[in-house]
């Protein structure tokens, strides 16, 4: 560097020379002024070169300091707030979180139970629907399913039927046979790629189900490998319906049809989820209630999940009634 900087010396003493001589007369010759222009380029052209190298000598943190200053990081976390919601379950075990997705916040009551993996149950025919429909394995206009004859506990099961009504009445045989029809690899990719709580399907016939042997009632989202958190469950909602869903609007549209929930009081907010229930031993250890709801200040995704409970009902019909509660009053502050 100090080489180089003699070197600089030495020219601009060359320029001082020149700018002296020809400086004594008003007029320059022509030959005059070219020598004087090559000096002041070269002096120009040293100038940059000190420069550059100066600013190669620079730590990289110190050039790239006013970068760092002017990038604003858009990935900040949601706020996560508490919340006392046990007014709502008066004495049951359980959880409940709603994201807030205009203003970035989780509000969650419970929050060990909130983060708690537990098997989805039911509310993952949303799941196995949504792939099917993306797969073009389901298809809304023409989605009956013929009934073997087998006679199950719930009635409404013991006939052919539809995609609406299966999810409606949560008629497992039919979606055990959907699920079938999507395949091990083609469901692990999509459960990944909506990080799906732990993304276990291993247990693909549902084996661990100690509750229930029948092959056309079991599988990996009942009571087996396949577990997922409530606050998971509303990221999952988010990733599915949110505003930067990799799903089509069609998709989405073919899900909230039958997400729709239409006995609700209140008509100014829209709800859409999905109740599950798992048992073990014959003792409900698992209720859920998850979706959305569209308010006029956006989207609220939300989960709530009840677990056992002695002497109290534990029940998924109960979970929507609180969730539906507490996301109502949650809107009107």
């Amino acid at each position: 560097m100090k080489k180089r900087n003699n070197y600089f010396k030495v020219r601009y003493g060359i320029f001082a020379c020149a700018i002296l001589l020809t400086g004594c007369s008003k007029e320059h010759s022509t030959e005059e002024r070219i020598v004087v222009e090559d000096v002041k380029e070269v002096v120009e052209s040293e100038k940059r070169d000190q420069q550059e190298m100066e600013s190669d000598n620079v730590p990289l943190e110190e050039n790239t300091k006013d970068m760092e200053d002017d990038t604003v990081d858009k990935a900040v976390e949601p706020e996560i707030v508490g919340a006392d919601w046990s007014e709502y379950f008066n004495g049951l075990n359980g959880t409940a979180v709603i994201y807030d997705a205009s203003n970035r916040q989780y509000t969650i009551y419970n929050d060990e139970l909130a983060v708690d993996r537990r098997s989805p149950c039911s509310t993952f025919k949303i799941i196995s629907s949504l792939t099917a429909l993306e797969d073009g394995i389901l298809d809304p206009e023409d989605s009956t399913r013929e009934w073997s004859g087998e006679v199950f506990w719930n009635e409404d099961w013991n006939r052919d039927i539809d995609f609406s009504e299966a999810f409606r009445t949560s008629c497992v045989w039919y979606y055990r046979q959907l699920i079938d029809d999507i395949g091990q690899d083609r469901m692990q990719e999509e459960l990944e790629k909506l990080q799906y709580g732990n993304c276990d399907i291993s247990d693909w016939e549902g084996r661990l189900n100690t509750n229930n042997n029948n092959r056309a009632l079991t599988g990996f989202w009942i009571e087996s490998s396949l577990l997922i958190s409530p606050k998971e469950q509303t990221e999952v909602m988010e990733r599915i319906f949110g505003e930067n869903s990799e799903y089509s609007e069609e998709i989405q549209n073919e899900l909230k049809q039958v997400m729709l929930v239409t006995e609700q009081e209140r008509t100014e907010i829209s709800f859409y989820g999905k109740t599950g229930m798992g048992k073990t031993d014959g003792i409900a250890v698992d209720a859920w209630f998850t979706g959305f709801a569209e308010t006029a200040e956006g989207k609220l995704y939300f989960c709530v999940r009840l677990g056992r409970t002695d002497g109290m009902n534990v029940s998924s019909l109960v979970a929507k009634e609180i969730a539906i509660k507490i996301v109502s009053d949650y809107s009107s502050q």
